[in-house]
Formats: C-alpha cells, sequence, structure tokens
C-alpha cells in the first residue's frame, strides 16, 4: 500500500469542481419540473395519476442510494461519479419519451434512482473535501444545487414558454449537461479503496448512527416540502392573497433558502454545526408560528421566510455528520439521505391529508413541532468526528489508496 499526497491547492480545486458537480445536479431537476406539465399531457394521464407517478422518483431513489457506495467502492470515487452523474443526466430525457402511465412510471423510477446515486456519490466527496479542508463547505454546496435548479427552471420555463417541445429540450438539455458532468467529475479527488478496506455490501440498510441524524434531516425535509408544495396554496385559500402573491411568496422561500446556504458555512466555521442548528430550529419554529398565528399575506410571507432561512443548512450539515459517523461514509450518507428521500415524498400529502381531516392551519401546526424538533436534537450533529488533516496552514494532504 502506497501512500498518495494531495496538495492542498489540489484539493480547493476539487472543491470547486464538486461544486459543479452539485449546480449540474440541480441543474437537471430544474429542467424537469418546468416540464411537467407537458410530460403529463404527452402521457395522457390524470392528476391523480401524476400524483402517482411524480412518487416514483423517491422511490427509485430509496432503492437505489444503499448501492452507491459499492459503487465508489469498486470503481473509485472519480469514476463513479462521473459515471453516475452521467447515468442522471441522461436520464432526464426518459419521462418525456413516455406514452403512458405504465412507461412514465418506469422513467420515472431510473430517473430517481440515477439521481439518488449520484446524489451520494457528490455528498460523500463533498464531506471527504470539507474533512480534509478543516472547515465547513457543505452548506454551499447544497446552495450551489439550489442555483443550479434556478438555471435549470429559468431555461424551461423560456422553452415552455416557446412551445418547444420536451423531447427536443431535454435532449439537448441532457447533452449539454451530461457535458458538463464529465468535465466537472475530471477534477475531483481520485480516492480509491485501500487493500484493507472491507468492501461494502452491494445492498445496505442504513447504519444505526446515520438514523438520528436521518431523523433531524427528516424534520428539515418536511418542513421543506411542505412549505414549497402548500406555500402558495396557504397564502390563497388561508390568507385569500391573490394568486400572484401567493406564487411569489414560494420563490420567496426558495431564494431564501439558496442565499442562506451561501451564507451557511461562514456560520458553522464560527458556531459550529450544533448550535447553528439549534438557532436554526428556533428561528424555523418562529417562522411556522407566524404561518400559523398570520392574518394576513405580509405576516404569513415573512413566516415562510423565516422557515426557509431556518432549515436551509440543516440537510447540508446532516450529510457532513453522516460521512463523520462511521467507518463507511457512503453508507451512512445513503442512509440519511434514504430517510430525507422518503420525507420529501410523504411530506406534501401528509399534509393535504390532515388538511381534508381539519384544515390546512393545523397541518402548519405539525411543521412547528417537526422544526421544534431540529432545535431539541441539534445535538446529534456533534462534529467530533472532522479531522485536521487539511487546515489552511497545511502545504499538504495525505491519502492512502493502492
Amino acid at each position: 500500500m502506497s501512500a498518495v499526497v494531495y496538495d492542498l491547492r489540489e484539493v480547493k480545486r476539487s472543491r470547486y469542481a464538486v461544486a459543479a458537480v452539485f449546480a449540474v445536479h440541480g441543474a437537471v431537476t430544474g429542467s424537469f419540473a418546468t416540464r411537467v406539465p407537458w410530460i403529463q399531457d404527452h402521457a395522457s394521464v390524470s392528476a391523480g395519476q401524476l400524483g402517482l407517478a411524480l412518487a416514483f422518483p423517491a422511490i427509485g431513489a430509496s432503492v437505489a442510494m444503499p448501492l452507491a457506495g459499492s459503487v465508489s467502492h469498486r470503481f473509485g470515487a472519480r469514476a463513479a461519479l462521473r459515471g453516475l452523474m452521467s447515468l442522471w443526466t441522461l436520464a432526464l430525457v426518459l419521462p418525456a419519451l413516455a406514452p403512458n402511465l405504465l412507461t412514465l412510471c418506469l422513467a420515472l423510477f431510473v430517473y430517481g434512482a440515477t439521481a439518488g446515486m449520484a446524489d451520494v456519490a457528490m455528498n460523500a466527496l463533498g464531506v471527504e473535501v470539507e474533512n480534509r479542508l478543516d472547515k465547513s463547505i457543505m452548506s454551499g454546496l447544497h446552495g450551489m444545487w439550489s442555483a443550479g435548479a434556478l438555471i435549470g427552471s429559468a431555461a424551461g420555463t423560456l422553452a415552455a414558454h416557446l412551445g418547444t417541445d420536451a423531447r427536443l429540450h431535454h435532449a439537448l438539455a441532457a447533452a449539454v449537461l451530461t457535458l458538463l458532468a464529465v468535465v466537472a467529475s475530471q477534477g475531483v479527488l481520485d480516492l480509491r479503496a485501500t487493500e484493507d478496506d472491507e468492501a461494502p455490501p452491494r445492498f445496505a440498510l442504513p447504519p444505526r448512527s446515520a438514523l438520528l441524524i436521518g431523523a433531524i434531516g427528516f424534520c428539515a425535509v418536511f418542513a421543506e416540502g411542505a412549505s414549497l408544495d402548500w406555500s402558495a396554496v396557504y397564502l390563497r385559500d388561508v390568507i385569500g392573497s391573490s394568486a400572484g402573491l401567493a406564487a411569489a411568496c414560494t420563490t420567496g422561500f426558495t431564494l431564501t433558502m439558496a442565499l442562506a446556504r451561501f451564507a451557511g458555512d461562514a456560520v458553522v466555521d464560527r458556531f459550529g454545526p450544533v448550535r447553528t442548528v439549534r438557532v436554526c430550529g428556533l428561528l424555523a419554529t418562529a417562522g411556522a408560528l407566524l404561518v400559523v398565528l398570520a392574518g394576513d399575506a405580509a405576516v404569513a410571507m415573512a413566516g415562510f421566510a423565516l422557515l426557509g432561512l431556518g432549515i436551509a443548512v440543516v440537510v447540508p450539515l446532516c450529510f457532513a455528520a453522516a460521512g463523520r459517523s462511521g467507518p463507511n461514509p457512503s453508507q451512512a450518507i445513503a442512509g440519511v439521505a434514504t430517510i430525507t428521500y422518503t420525507s420529501g415524498l410523504i411530506a406534501p400529502s401528509a399534509i393535504g391529508t390532515i388538511a381534508d381531516a381539519t384544515s390546512l392551519v393545523t397541518s402548519f401546526v405539525l411543521v412547528t413541532v417537526l422544526a421544534f424538533g431540529l432545535a431539541a436534537f441539534a445535538g446529534v450533529l456533534h462534529a467530533s468526528g472532522r479531522t485536521a488533516a487539511g487546515t489552511a496552514t497545511d502545504a499538504k494532504v495525505p491519502d492512502s489508496r493502492p
């Protein structure tokens, strides 16, 4: 077993490469989301059938994410990321080709499976770079994902406005994004398993260390999904706002999250992940309470903005904590990702079910309780596993591989 030494400048370049990968991943999501109405019409599915089909990306991701660790172990981090990102960007073309409900469900299952595995691979590399630099970068990386999603959404909105066939739009987007993903992946650290590293199982359940961390992520993603999918409806039906103002609330929530993620790394480095999440949990709780008690649009919009600010950095910190929680970072990250994807899957329907049985205001009482859970259980995100091997004063960052 021979030691390979990474220059600190190479680690910093890898940070930018991983950030570009996050942006590409987000751009695929944004490109798809804007053309869902076209896909629905092309597949001739009802609103209920579309809701069923849109559950399949999360199902596919949850099934496939535990495989990501085995792929990275076998092929090395760089090759695995390059291959998984290429599969994900190319999978963008599949939903628009589906002519009916069955093929749409199958296409979205593959779309979600490739998305989930690429998600695990890029987060694992992000955690590795963060540990080597010995400073927080995960919040900024997820901010790049949000920025990529906004760019993909903007391009998709333009394509929809011009009446472009989604099959053509997604084929062109997939070609461009695949090229960008391959180029960006070349710049990440080429981490490989050593001879002493035990190969992970091809399919592994989340380790116990990931469950508590995943529970924190579950609360944050539930609040995020509830706010993204229901904030406009809340302003329209509960507050009585106009459609334009309701839509602006959702946009404001998204922008607040993106900006908070870009600023989050400096806050985490200053106060640490535990104190950061405790304060953010209290902000999110205050925001959710404002939403519940709001009597006018301004208060409700301020509440949703505070919610976005409070939950923005939680999921990045969950991935970072998972990557330091045990001997197999990819497996732990896959476990946390599986739990958070599940939360994103059930949140919109859970809010709707509670609203049907009681009221939409009562639904957001649940969001308030989960937001407070972030503050109450932030201690599980301790940073004791972070190494100091890659501080800014070091000239070299060591790694071992065959």
